[in-house]
């Protein structure tokens, strides 16, 4: 669903790499195995699984590491692995394939099949159509509303209601943003027009007929099967064990939970036109639909120098590389980033799943074996990303150091912490309320929509808190208080880039 800081778009890289001329034509075969595990080593991931496909038959189909830290069980090719937002292509391939059907079209308007399906642009709402939904163009920011939405006790329908409530950054249909919401709310299409849920209208109509048999459509599935890898994030700089998300109120946009087997099957099918042994599972004119381009996203720079254009068609991104078409797509949530990358005119396929959402290894992997099948030069993606990734964390870390040592001062609030306490209200997310914390000077809040989550608040001097989430994932943060006339009248509240982007104001209703 969610990509490590935007990982749902390609990296730009500014920097000059002296390219060798080396033959990577024996790199699959030769030196993959060795590349994955020391890749593994480096960027700290538990385990992986891999698939590659071409001309219908697999490269490479192999797991690597171990399912969770500490313990002995490995991965290998049916082990699950939460695959985030490619769901997405799932999602629109189920709907591209009911328009096959003629049972809807996707150039129609929302409010036929979901008439309650508001938004706050009135007009724009009533405009919206399913290709709108699953595009990404409604004119919201990228991730706007995702604090709400994401591992939330927020049902599939109370989500749509809200998105209603959200106030768009731009016009509609000018900008892309990416909304996971908006992709719930094409998926829920589905049981308007087949009387199915989502999930059982992709088991019975995709992961069955593909042979899927391992594949999961629901986040809280997960934990109950066998063969599953375990989530992981960092934890003050130390690789940690996390409980699963639940999302399956945003099912459509990023719940299901696959093996390098079953996502192998997936790419196989999509690369033959939706054929498995000659059978037609997918119709052709479905798997076109998703692969034509809907908006522009933006520029790209690859470490050759090649630039170019990155579109989005729907539940795929789009670009050329090598003078090739990509069709391809990632995908984050709680503790697991995944790839997914097919080029259609060489029926290639990559499938990479890693269960930790702190590495770009799932996608440096990508453009290093894409540039071994192409042939071309080495040009040492995943060396780079590692390189810009460790100083990233290096000044992320200093700056962590600094507010944490800033709390040893033992600094005081402007006002005693029992003004700080009551209830707080945000017209969109819905409430939070803080209370006085077990520690001198420290603060508790506990939010309406996250029941199972908490956050602690120590005192930065003045009016600012530095803020620990009990769900690592939602990081660290500032939140400042605002104060008139000595009396405490909101807090802006902040979660990590990985989920929402934007800040949350809140206002004080209570004591």
């Amino acid at each position: 669903m969610k990509k490590l800081h935007l990982l749902l778009l390609c990296l730009a890289i500014f920097t000059t790499v002296n390219a060798q001329d080396v033959d990577r034509s024996k790199f699959i075969k030769d030196s993959l195995d060795l590349y994955i595990n020391k890749a593994l080593t480096d960027w700290r991931v538990p385990g992986a699984a891999v698939a590659i496909v071409k001309d219908g038959k697999i490269i490479l189909m192999k797991g690597y590491g171990i399912k969770e830290l500490g313990l002995p069980g490995k991965v290998d090719a049916n082990t699950l692995f939460m695959i985030g937002s490619n769901t997405k292509a799932f999602t629109a391939t189920a709907l591209a394939m009911l328009q096959a059907e003629k049972k809807l079209s996707l150039d129609e308007k929302v409010t036929k099949y979901i008439p309650e399906f508001k938004l706050e642009n009135k007009a724009a709402g009533e405009m919206a159509t399913v290709k709108d939904l699953l595009s990404h163009r409604l004119g919201f920011r990228t991730f706007q509303g995702d604090f709400t939405f994401y591992n939330t006790n927020l049902s599939r329908h109370e989500v749509i209601e809200r998105l209603g409530r959200l106030k768009a950054t731009y016009p509609f249909r000018t900008t892309w943003g990416y909304t996971n919401a908006a992709f719930l709310t094409a998926g829920e299409i589905i049981p308007r027009v087949t009387g199915k849920p989502w999930e059982v209208f992709l088991k019975e109509s995709i992961f069955a007929p593909l042979g899927m048999s391992n594949t999961l459509a629901l986040t809280a599935d997960m934990p109950k099967a066998l063969n599953r890898t375990v989530p992981h994030t960092l934890v003050n700089g130390r690789l940690t064990a996390i409980p699963y998300c639940n999302i399956d109120g945003l099912a459509p946009a990023g719940s299901i939970s696959s093996s390098a087997s079953d996502m192998s099957k997936w790419a196989m099918a999509l690369l033959d036109n939706g054929k498995v042994g000659g059978k037609q599972v997918i119709p052709a004119a479905a798997i076109a639909a998703t692969r034509q381009p809907q908006d522009y996203v933006g520029s790209v720079e690859h470490l050759s120098g090649e630039t170019g254009f990155q579109l989005y068609g729907l539940g795929w991104f789009l670009q050329n590389y090598k003078g090739r078409r990509l069709v391809m797509h990632d995908g984050g949530v709680s503790g697991y980033v995944s790839s997914v990358t097919l080029v259609p005119e060489e029926k290639l396929g990559i499938v990479i799943l890693t269960n930790t959402d702190k590495n770009g290894l799932f996608e440096a992997m990508r453009w290093d074996i894409l540039d071994a099948m192409f042939k071309n030069k080495n040009y040492h993606t995943n060396d780079t990303e590692l390189k810009y990734d460790k100083l990233n964390n290096t000044q992320f870390r200093a700056i962590d150091k600094k507010m944490r040592d800033s709390t040893l001062l033992n600094l005081k609030p402007e006002l005693s912490t029992g003004k700080y306490t009551g209830k707080y209200v945000n017209d969109f997310y819905g409430s939070l309320e803080i209370t006085q914390g077990e520690k001198n000077n420290e603060l508790e809040i506990r939010f309406e929509h996250h029941p199972k989550m908490f956050a602690n608040l120590q005192p930065l001097g003045g009016n600012r808190f530095y803020v620990t989430f009990s769900d690592p994932v939602l990081g660290k943060a500032i939140f400042p208080f605002t104060v008139k006339d000595g009396k405490v009248t909101g807090v802006r509240v902040k979660v990590a880039d990985f989920v929402e982007y934007g800040a949350y104001d809140f206002r004080k209703v209570e004591k």
